[in-house]
Formats: C-alpha cells, structure tokens, sequence
C-alpha cells in the first residue's frame, strides 16, 4: 500500500478531531499522483475529494493495494510500502500525531509548490 500524509512540522496531523488545514491544490496534486490507481479514503476526508472518483471505506489500511489518504487514522506500518507526505510547512495545534519514523525509510523525492492557501507546500516520497 501507498500512504499519503498531510503533516505539519511537528508530525501533527489533527487538532481537535479537525484537520489541521486543507489546500485545493494539494488534493489536485494527490489525484495526479494517484492517477490510474484506486485512492482510499474515509467518510471523513470525502469532503476534500467531493468531485473525484475515490473509494470511501471504512479503513483503508485494510484494503492492501493502491492508496490510502490518511488523515483521521493511523496505520500500522507493516501494510505500508511507500510514505508520500505532504508538508504544510508550519506548525500547527495537534493532538494527533504521525505514528511512522520516517528515519527508517528512505527518501526518494522532494518536490515543492505552491498552494492554493499555502505559499510552500513540500511532498516526499518514501521507500522501504
């Protein structure tokens, strides 16, 4: 399974049961990385993908291929192959964290751009 995260700089990913932030071109870039292959998500990210053809279940870290867009879950890192993280560059509240070191993964690719309400946003790819 493919991954993906959106994390501020201290690893966080909610604050409150909330998303930390929401970028339109951020979801864009996830739908071209994506293209081809199935996109899993949870009822509660279905608000940014409203549009798209994506796949709504009820964990998708239990579906094995394809991508997982995590934001309201963590995932047991055994399942994972690859790590895609969207940075939002800053720190935001959180009480949810990141539950993956990616110290023990290798990074493939570094890529910035510019948002829609963020000047920066950072993706990396990692592998095993």
């Amino acid at each position: 399974m493919k991954l993906i995260v959106c994390l501020d700089d201290s690893n966080g990913m909610m604050f409150n049961n909330r998303r930390q932030s929401r970028d339109r071109v951020l979801v864009e870039n996830v739908l071209e990385l994506c293209k081809g292959e199935k996109l899993y998500i949870t009822k509660f990210s279905a608000k940014l993908f409203p549009e798209y053809s994506v796949e709504i279940v009820d964990n998708p870290a239990e579906v094995g291929d394809g991508y997982c867009f995590a934001e309201d879950f963590t995932v047991n890192e055994e399942v994972v192959d690859e790590i895609i993280v969207y940075k939002w560059n800053r720190i935001y509240p959180a009480d949810t964290y990141f539950n993956i070191q990616l110290e023990n993964w290798s990074l493939m690719e570094t890529v910035d751009f510019e948002g829609s309400s963020h000047e920066k946003i950072t993706r990396e790819i990692y592998r095993r």
